[in-house]
């Protein structure tokens, strides 16, 4: 692995560089909204279903919308204008700033915009802190959130860029100490029910390793490590990263790669050649939960301490754009647990199905995916799109008389942006997973990390609506009402020797869980990097008994066990919960 670094580095070397990569985080939504928006309104073009976005991408065009400012609105100029400044390092100059500690011609050291800045040439740093705290109430109780960290980003000459991002998170409150409230039956989905989100929770909530507290105000606590180092020019750039990964178009949620689960490190190639084209590709180290029993410490006591199986993935995303407007990305990839790196699955542009052919015949295969996802911004306002997600398929299911069902994920979707009123979106989407997509019958390679789901937080045999109307009435200000229906069928594990009679079950037989929710939230920027948010959800979640027969693999629960395995406590029922916070970064 190190020779192959090695010789990569190399042979870039003779590369000329221009663009760089660092990625801006996903969870900075009020700006990819405004990227979208700007995208929809035919100002700039993405390709919005593969993220993060690079910062220099993203300061590219801001400077693109911009230099066309008679097409934006007045708002739009001031978001453009504003989210410029903390640019400012991308577009070779230091950020606007008040109350400098230091104020030179190369450095800045600000408490409004707070951080620290330097530049000088075709270097420069950026050092910011990260504080947050948020407050959510409801009918049960109240639970405290805190975060505390720094993120460091950094240009060193035309060629390298380094970044790492900190962060150490608590959550606390009488309502995470209550013990466990599922059904008897032991189930593989569920865990203590002492945080807010767990692997089998269905929502949307970040996943983490969780330190879990203990006490009678318990929680848990958990820190995000997020860190690159990318070689870049031109027409691409690779590196080496522990971060989050986001493919598939989406407004709630991505199916393929939702990026919700810990992050996890991976190698990256990135390749821009021509206009027309791009390929992403990652492989990257899983985290299986599996114990793997020959392989141990031993302690001075003479104990064993086991160790988790190996876990790999790797993926690729190639994106074709035939006309302005229109992307065409297809993909797949391939989670193996081998002792060691397959060198086969390092090949940026393969099929890795026919390589594990190959590799496995005469054994079992490993666990391989497909994606598609359709992407059209060629009628001016509107976004619409198409992602799926793809374990197994086969064109007899498709019949009417077959009643096997292809363990698929579809998402549609789209977004009407400032048309008919300017400043106001429409977005709708409706998701789709078949029964036993994601699920796999060797729990070492199944589509998780950490035991979360790499793609739809909902899992399979399951469905949701979402509809949101939003706002942008001034600078920094982003308004979001919305409703989500969502529901989710038996739960069935996937049993490899019987798997055609579970697929042969219809879609959703019984509902054993529901959530229908309708949100308001505010989000304001009131400098760059400082949020002010306030959030308002009237929720109703529950569980629902199973009325048909129980078939071959279904775990079978009652109406408050499924509440209990999919729904932390504090929002199970019917609640109107309010959450307050405030962050200094993200």
């Amino acid at each position: 692995m190190k020779r192959l670094l090695i010789l990569l580095i190399v042979a870039l070397s003779a590369v000329g560089i221009s663009a760089q990569n660092i990625p801006q985080h996903q969870s900075y939504s009020s700006l990819y909204d405004l990227l979208d928006e700007l995208a929809n309104d035919g100002i700039i073009q993405i390709n919005s279903a593969v993220k993060p976005y690079s910062r220099t991408f993203i300061a590219s065009k801001l400077q693109e919308a911009s230099a066309q400012d008679s097409l934006l609105s007045k708002r739009q100029r001031a978001d453009v204008s504003f989210y410029l400044n903390d640019y400012s390092l991308e577009t070779g100059k230091l950020p606007f700033t008040r109350f400098d500690v230091v104020d030179e011609p190369s450095t800045k050291v600000s408490l409004w915009h707070p951080g620290v800045f330097y530049r000088s040439g075709d270097m420069w740093i950026r050092m910011t802190p990260v504080l947050g705290g948020d407050i959510l109430r409801n009918k049960n109780g109240t639970i405290s959130q805190r975060t505390v960290g720094a993120e460091l980003m950094t240009q060193l000459g035309k060629h390298f860029t380094l970044y790492a991002s900190l962060r150490d998170n608590s959550q606390s409150g009488e309502l995470l100490s209550k013990g466990e409230k599922y059904a008897k039956i032991k189930s593989p989905y569920t865990s203590k029910d002492t945080l807010m989100r767990l692997p089998s929770y269905l929502t949307q909530a970040p996943g983490a390793a969780y330190k879990v507290a203990n006490g009678t105000n318990a929680g848990g606590d958990f820190s995000e490590m997020r860190a690159g180092v990318y070689y870049s020019w031109d027409w691409g750039n690779i590196g080496y990263a522990k971060d989050h990964i986001q493919w598939g178009d989406n407004y709630h949620g991505s199916n393929i790669l939702s990026g919700n689960t810990p992050s996890f490190p991976f190698l990256a190639l990135n390749l821009y050649p021509f206009k027309w084209v791009e390929l992403n590709f990652f492989h990257g180290w899983l985290t299986s939960n599996v114990i793997d029993s020959t392989d141990y410490y031993i302690q001075n006591t003479g104990e064993k301490s086991y160790r988790y199986r190996n876990k790999y993935i790797a993926a690729n995303m190639l994106t074709f754009k035939p006309m302005t407007g229109l992307n065409i990305s297809f993909g797949n990839s391939i989670i193996y647990a081998e002792r060691n790196i397959q060198l086969a699955y390092l090949l940026p542009l393969a099929f890795y199905k026919s390589i594990d052919h190959t590799l496995t015949m005469g054994s079992e295969n490993q666990n391989s995916q497909m994606f598609l996802n359709i992407s059209s911004r060629n009628i001016n306002h509107l976004h619409l799109f198409l992602s799926m997600y793809i374990d197994e398929f086969s064109v007899k299911r498709l019949k009417s008389s077959n009643p096997e069902t292809n363990p698929i994920s579809w998402k549609l979707g789209g977004r009407l942006s400032n048309y008919p009123f300017k400043d106001w979106s429409l977005i709708a989407e409706w998701t789709r997973n078949n029964i036993c997509t994601y699920k796999h019958f060797i729990p070492a390679i199944d589509y998780t990390s950490s035991g979360y789901t790499l793609g739809s937080y909902l899992w399979d045999n399951s469905q949701e609506m979402y509809l949101a109307l939003t706002c942008r009435p001034v600078r920094g200000l982003f308004l979001q009402g919305s409703f989500l229906s969502a529901s989710h069928g038996n739960e069935y594990d996937y049993i490899h020797k019987d798997i055609l009679k579970i697929i042969s079950q219809p879609f959703m037989k019984d509902q054993v869980w529901t959530n229908k929710t309708i949100s308001f939230s505010a989000n304001y920027e009131v400098i760059n990097n400082l949020f002010l948010l306030f959030n308002i959800d009237s929720s109703n979640i529950e569980g629902h008994n199973a009325t048909g027969a129980k078939t071959y693999g279904e775990y079978r629960s009652n109406a408050s066990g499924y509440l209990s395995m999919y729904t932390p406590e504090y929002l199970q029922g019917k609640n109107l919960t309010f959450t307050l916070g405030l962050r200094v970064g993200l």
